[in-house]
């Protein structure tokens, strides 16, 4: 395998790519064909292109473009999209290019990604590869985040009749509606010989550095071979929804040294009851589970001044 500068050299000396675009979602089937003539217009050989209208066929169309031999994988779309092209291309000579596509577009910020589509095009014309971690919950790698409890409730329950009327916005009314009943849990974190227990009615650890479009705290990121591991409130339903608005409100301000953060490097976690476990919003199954991470993982195109350790 090409060393990251080898394959970045080849990125902008060849030009070779491939474009996967989610046009299931709305700004994606807006915006494919921008996105098409504006890598063509930047140089870029596209030796495939696959606008994906159904979400099932989502993981063939991105094996399908790796196996044309690109130097550079392009995938457009939100968090689920990045989340499947990045398990494709885990260890492999392909670089992937971003394109955020999406509502909250986590991993996209996290590797410092525009969201401006000409400013990302930009990056892919531009940057240099980098390598980031991605985190590990039993052989399934993910980008962002493994979340347990009222998440992982909501993403199995959202109804497909609300989520087509309303997109994204199902998730908080889902969310609004199952609260009144929701029970907290008690979560066991084993961690580095210690144990952290909390009773929450949500509990998320993180690989990357943002979650619903915010960042979790100033430092945390993709590269640091740290998971974050964070309750959202206490028992009660208003420490949730205090936290939930503190949270978005705050997480530049604070740092992984801050409580209630737990940067550790792999972790066993079990709750009482045993709870629904979602990855990257989706259905995983049920706690216990054991989280790491896999690093320097993935190779992304980044930015020229991105830092890369």
């Amino acid at each position: 395998m090409r060393t990251k500068q080898e394959l970045g050299e080849a990125i902008r000396r060849e030009r070779r790519a491939a474009l996967v675009v989610n046009t299931h979602s709305r700004r994606g089937r807006r915006l494919y064909q921008g996105a098409r003539s504006r890598l063509a217009a930047a140089g870029f050989t596209l030796l495939g292109t696959y606008p994906v209208d159904r979400p099932d066929e989502l993981e063939q169309h991105l094996a399908a473009a790796a196996d044309l031999g690109p130097d550079l994988l392009v995938a457009g779309g939100g968090d689920g999209t990045i989340g499947t092209a990045a398990r494709l291309l885990a260890h492999r000579d392909i670089a992937l290019g971003l394109l955020p596509l999406g509502t909250t577009n986590n991993f996209a910020r996290t590797v410092g990604i525009p969201l401006d589509l000409d400013a990302a095009v930009a990056v892919l014309t531009d940057g240099k590869v980098i390598d980031v971690d991605l985190g590990l919950v039993g052989d399934m790698r993910f980008t962002n985040h493994v979340g347990i409890g009222l998440s992982a409730d909501v993403m199995l329950t959202a109804p497909p009749r609300l989520k087509r009327a309303t997109g994204r916005l199902a998730y908080p009314i889902t969310a609004l509606a199952l609260l009144a009943r929701h029970r907290p849990l008690r979560a066991t974190v084993r961690a580095e010989g210690r144990e952290h227990e909390v009773v929450t009615h949500q509990l998320y650890v993180a690989n990357g550095g943002f979650h619903a479009g915010r960042p979790i705290t100033a430092d945390a990121n993709a590269d640091d071979r740290l998971l974050v591991a964070y309750p959202v409130g206490g028992p009660t339903r208003r420490e949730l929804l205090r936290d939930t608005a503190r949270n978005a409100a705050t997480g530049h301000r604070r740092t992984l040294g801050d409580d209630p953060f737990l940067a550790v490097r792999q972790l066993w976690l079990e709750t009482d009851p045993p709870a629904r476990v979602e990855v990257d919003g989706e259905p995983y199954g049920e706690t216990p589970i054991r989280i790491g991470l896999d690093p320097n993982a993935l190779r992304v195109m980044a930015a020229a001044d991105s830092p890369d350790r």
